[in-house]
Formats: C-alpha cells, sequence, structure tokens
C-alpha cells in the first residue's frame, strides 16, 4: 500500500511548474532505475528528496542535468520541453549542481573557486580582472551569511566542511541558476556544520530560487524543505507538503513502509 503518496495535496495554486518530469522511465540493462515516475519542481521551493543508496535519487537527478537520457517521458523546463538536453545546455537554462565532492580545487583560493572555468575577464585582453572577482567574491560570502570573516585569497583547504559547502552554493548562485541541485550537502559534517549548510539553503529561497536537496537523512531536510518527495526502487512513495505533516508522523509513516519491506 502506497502510505504516503495519498495523505496530502501537493499542487501549489497559481504556479506553473519550473521544472516537470512526465513518465520517466530509465533502465541499465535489466534494472530498472526509474520506473515511469512524475516529479516536478516549483519557482522558489525547496524539494527534499529523500531515499537509500540505490532508490533512483541520483538517476533522477543525472537525468535532470542532462548526463544520461531516460528512456522514456517528457522533461519540460519553464513550460518548455527540454527532453533532449545535455549538460551544457542544462547549466545555460539555469541548473547548476553541487555533488558531495563540491568539486572545489582545494590549493586554489576561495575566489577562484567562484569563478572557476567562468572568470570575469577583460573583454579586450582576455586576462581575469582580479580586482572585480576579490570583491564579488566578499559581497557572495556575505550575503550567504558566513559566521566568520573570510579572506577570499585564503585557500579552500583552510575552510570548514560546511564553509565549503557554502562556497559552491555561492558559485551556483553566481551563476544566477534558477535552480540548484544538492547531493547530499550535509553528509558527514558535524551538527554544527551542517546547521551552517541548513541556513545556506535557506538562503537559496530567500533569493528566490529553487533547490533539490538529496539526502537520506530526514532530520536534515525536514527543516529547510517546502515539500519532501520519498524515492524507493525506482518509485515515488511519498509526495507531500510538509506543512501538512509532522516529523514525527512522516518518520512513524517510514518505519511502517520499511517494515513492510518497501524501504530497506
Amino acid at each position: 500500500m502506497n502510505v504516503l503518496k495519498n495523505i496530502t495535496n501537493t499542487k501549489i495554486e497559481d504556479k506553473k511548474p519550473l521544472l516537470e518530469m512526465v513518465n520517466i522511465r530509465k533502465t541499465f540493462g535489466k534494472v530498472i532505475a526509474l520506473q515511469n515516475e512524475d516529479f516536478r519542481i516549483y519557482p522558489g521551493e525547496i524539494v527534499g528528496l529523500v531515499g537509500d543508496n540505490g532508490a533512483g535519487k541520483s538517476t533522477l537527478i543525472k537525468i535532470i542535468t542532462g548526463v544520461v537520457r531516460q528512456d522514456r517521458g517528457e522533461i519540460y523546463w519553464k513550460g518548455k520541453n527540454i527532453s533532449k538536453h545535455s549538460v551544457e545546455q542544462s547549466r545555460m537554462l539555469g541548473i547548476e549542481t553541487v555533488y558531495q565532492d563540491r568539486a572545489l580545487g582545494e590549493k586554489q583560493k576561495i575566489w577562484r573557486n567562484i569563478f572557476m572555468g567562468r572568470e570575469i575577464t577583460f573583454s579586450k585582453t582576455g586576462f581575469i580582472q582580479l580586482r572585480k572577482s576579490e570583491q564579488r567574491t566578499k559581497e557572495l560570502i556575505n550575503e550567504m551569511g558566513f559566521t566568520r570573516d573570510l579572506d577570499t585569497d585564503m585557500s579552500i583547504s583552510g575552510l570548514s566542511g560546511g564553509e565549503k559547502q557554502g562556497v559552491a552554493i555561492a558559485r551556483a548562485l553566481y551563476f544566477d541558476a534558477d535552480l540548484i541541485i544538492l547531493d547530499e550537502p550535509t553528509n558527514n559534517l558535524s551538527i554544527t556544520e551542517t546547521d551552517k549548510v541548513l541556513n545556506f539553503i535557506k538562503g537559496i529561497k530567500d533569493k528566490g530560487k529553487s533547490c533539490i536537496f538529496i539526502t537520506h537523512n530526514i532530520y536534515h531536510v525536514y527543516p529547510v524543505a517546502d515539500r519532501i518527495v520519498i524515492v524507493d526502487r525506482g518509485k515515488v512513495v511519498g509526495d507531500f507538503q510538509k506543512k501538512n505533516i509532522s516529523m514525527d508522523y512522516l518518520i512513524k509513516e517510514l518505519q511502517s513502509i520499511a517494515a513492510k519491506g518497501e524501504i530497506d
């Protein structure tokens, strides 16, 4: 029995989805990674995508970002069909992903990591505008709400785990992403560092951007999510507004599903 899908109406009135995926199916050989699933996210919404390893979260995200192509189904971005988009095209559309490893240059300075591969340059010479890059980095750090004053010339290796996540998120915001995908952003972080990252995620919404927060830890995503989507074995087994369900009730329902073997 599908417990969670029927407990709330996920429709957001008077809004059209920023991203909508319809009847998405993906297989790898005999393995069914996604089974004809629907997924959507609205402007300014934080969606928690929750599930164990192998549930289908990563496949869903890889399809969104153009890393892999779905076998069947349609994808719409701001109402336009983008079912055959590439990684480069997804970034041009305004989709940025912060992976678990954050893709940061540990020995590089903070400001260099912010603009890595897309530096601010002089139009005539192509040289990097150092002062402008450093100044914009300072502005981004302040906007993100870092709890300590960081020197933009500091190397990434001197930052804490939470601060590294903040830099990676700031980079996505700088490039004006409408949708920021965070892959296990609180993984292996202390309680204090996790709180920092959750505050950074709240900042994403404050800027009117959307976010998909991928995690297996419901305790981390619940405080910041507007909506939570549960994925298991390639199926969406729960999709609901957080305001309509308490943490305690959610945990009990997840435990019930696990006991029935629907979630390992």
